[in-house]
């Protein structure tokens, strides 16, 4: 199952509103940023270069690979609910991310109420192409 790599990435304003209020990170080298079943402890926004996002099944078969770049929100579905990734993301050796902690992100929505619906819209395109490539494959 391949998922649309557009899905996850956020328009400009959302964009630079949460690098502001970031932490940049940059890889050395290849780096895995969430592991499937952690809990989250902040989002990921891809600023320069490439992470993949995989998903294995409980007998350890990856069962989704799908490329993600720039713009992408890392973590997302995650980190809104409060619950364990269902992806793991590794980032390309070169990539540089913006980290989110949850305060920062809380402080940015109460202040900004309108980025919200930016931020659904995200949801609802990763929600979209999970649906599609269902149907699809």
């Amino acid at each position: 199952m391949k998922l649309d790599p557009s899905a996850f990435v956020a328009d400009k304003e959302l964009l630079d509103a949460l690098e502001k209020r970031s932490t940049l990170i940059v890889c050395d080298e290849d780096r895995i940023l969430i592991n499937q079943g952690d809990l989250p402890s902040g989002l990921y926004v891809l600023r320069v270069g490439s992470a993949t996002l995989s998903m294995t099944s409980q007998s350890g078969e990856t069962i989704m690979c799908t490329p993600v770049s720039a713009g992408a929100l890392l973590g997302l579905p995650g980190f809104i609910g409060d619950q364990p990734y269902s992806l793991t993301c590794e980032a390309s050796k070169g990539t540089e991310l913006g980290f989110v902690s949850r305060e920062d992100f809380s402080d940015l929505m109460l202040s900004n109420p309108a980025l919200s619906i930016k931020l659904l819209a995200v949801l609802a395109a990763e929600v979209r192409s999970a649906r599609n490539a269902l149907t699809e494959g």
